[in-house]
């Protein structure tokens, strides 16, 4: 889906075009942040559920749970400036 909307943002197209791009954009950045805060929820849940059932490795457990969620931050983040992107190349 991605991909067709690169293409209409490459060549000159009417109103329909333009709107398609601009939908594809603020679906590209929602769903970055959706699958973000879901990643993010994932990761901190089980985490807690992890140091509740092994306390000794609660420090372990937590680093490797703020290493996980900063990947998933990047992701979401990176897709987000792509969306920018996208949008940018508009033109009204």
């Amino acid at each position: 889906m991605l991909l067709n909307l690169l293409a209409l943002l490459q060549e000159p197209a009417g109103a329909a075009g333009k709107g398609y791009a601009l939908i594809g954009a603020g679906l590209a950045a929602g769903l970055a942040v959706l699958g973000a805060g879901v990643g993010i929820g994932r990761i901190g849940g089980q985490a807690v559920e992890g140091m509740a059932r092994q306390p000794e490795n609660s420090a372990r457990i937590q680093t490797a749970m703020i290493i996980a969620a900063a990947l998933v931050e990047g992701v979401a983040l990176f897709a987000a400036v792509v969306a920018f992107v996208m949008q940018g190349k508009v033109q009204f």
